[in-house]
């Protein structure tokens, strides 16, 4: 899936420097009728599991018509590829209490709720049912609150202060409200956020204002990688001051636990914000940040991408040389990848190849590839 192959050096030179981890996808789904014209098909996500040997939580796409039969089939694909654990996809109109008790009696681990995509509101009183069951069983409920979402951070409180054993995961490092959320995290000790975003700004915001126990790696697949997620998130772990033993829990520990339905670990609290950005690096970063939503679209970055070249040019005695050139590589790539190849999804191709000579640019010191 996407350029997982030119991307491998980065990640790998980042497993070199912590090896030895067991990496678990908190986030991952199948399906062919979802509105936006992603699709994954099991084989889809085992592949694309198998380049980092990872395991994952998968639950349906979108499906207008319910999800009933997306849900068996996803428990279908958990019995065939042990890999996988199964979670259930609810909406309130399809009698979601009656579904999760069916779902979580077949072996489905946790919920998933898509508030934007299935039109509806977390704080609907059909789903009291569903948050009695997922406390009592301790089941992780995965909500999505990406960028078309309203905030909810506020009512979520409310709900958590109301349930304080149910254990809700926000999905894209909680995007809608982690402004508002991030002082109040440790209020909540099962409230708990993912990984699968692009953005590192957004990702080392998480980093440092969210205990390390409660983020877990996402890729969102098929909307991103593992590979690309164990990149990003290692990259943006290790440059917010991190140790081996929390990104082993962020990578993998704590989300095997989560749905195995585990005490939490606690690795720590949250280490605050990393040292200001190299001006030459903000310059940088602010070229290609801008290009990543226009590549992905399948649109010109337009003069952001030679501006972030000119950016790159520096002497060979400049202590960022061996970064620009390592963006440089990436950017070669993308040009490379993005002029030839097509993939299956609505992404272009080599959208995550600019996406990663972002995240690059943005966390200076981590280890990079010898190209």
């Amino acid at each position: 899936m996407y350029a997982d192959d030119l991307l491998r050096p980065w990640a790998q030179a980042l497993l070199d420097a912590v090896p030895d981890l067991f990496v678990f996808d908190i986030h991952t789904h199948v399906g062919d009728a979802d509105p936006s014209g992603f699709t994954a098909t099991v084989d889809d996500v085992v592949g694309a599991l198998g380049v980092v040997g990872a395991r994952a939580a998968v639950f349906p796409l979108s499906e207008p018509s319910g999800y009933r039969a997306a849900n068996e089939a996803v428990r279908a694909a958990a019995a065939a590829h042990p890999e996988l654990v199964p979670f259930c996809r609810l909406r309130p109109d399809d009698d979601p209490v009656a579904e999760a008790e069916r779902s979580t009696g077949a072996g489905a681990r946790g919920i998933k709720l898509h508030p934007a995509s299935d039109s509806f509101s977390l704080f609907d009183d059909r789903l009291d049912g569903v948050f009695d069951l997922a406390e009592r069983e301790r089941l992780p409920v995965v909500v999505h609150s990406g960028p078309e979402s309203e905030p909810f951070g506020e009512a979520l409180v409310d709900l958590l202060t109301a349930r304080p054993e149910l254990r809700v995961v926000l999905a894209h490092a909680g995007l809608t409200d982690l402004a508002w959320l991030a002082g109040r995290v440790v209020e909540f000790p099962n409230l708990l956020f993912d990984t699968s975003w692009w953005s590192p700004s957004d990702l080392l915001t998480l980093f440092a204002r969210v205990p390390p126990g409660r983020i877990l790696l996402g890729s969102d697949i098929p909307y991103a990688t593992p590979l690309w997620a164990v990149h990003t998130t290692i990259r943006c772990a290790l440059y917010s001051g991190l140790d081996r033993d929390q990104i082993a829990c962020v990578v993998g520990g704590q989300a095997a636990r989560l749905v195995a339905g585990e005490d939490l670990l606690d690795v720590g609290p949250a280490p605050g914000g990393p040292a200001p950005l190299d001006p030459l690096l903000e310059r940088l970063y602010v070229y290609l940040a801008a290009a990543v939503e226009a590549v992905k679209r399948g649109e010109s970055p337009g003069d952001t991408l030679p501006l972030a070249r000119h950016s790159c040019r520096v002497p060979a005695t400049h202590p960022h040389h061996d970064l620009t050139d390592s963006v440089l590589a990436l950017l070669d790539r993308f040009e490379k990848h993005n002029a030839h190849a097509e993939t299956d999804n609505t992404y272009a191709a080599g959208w995550d190849l600019m996406a990663a000579a972002t995240v690059v640019t943005r966390t200076p010191g981590p280890p990079l590839p010898a190209l």
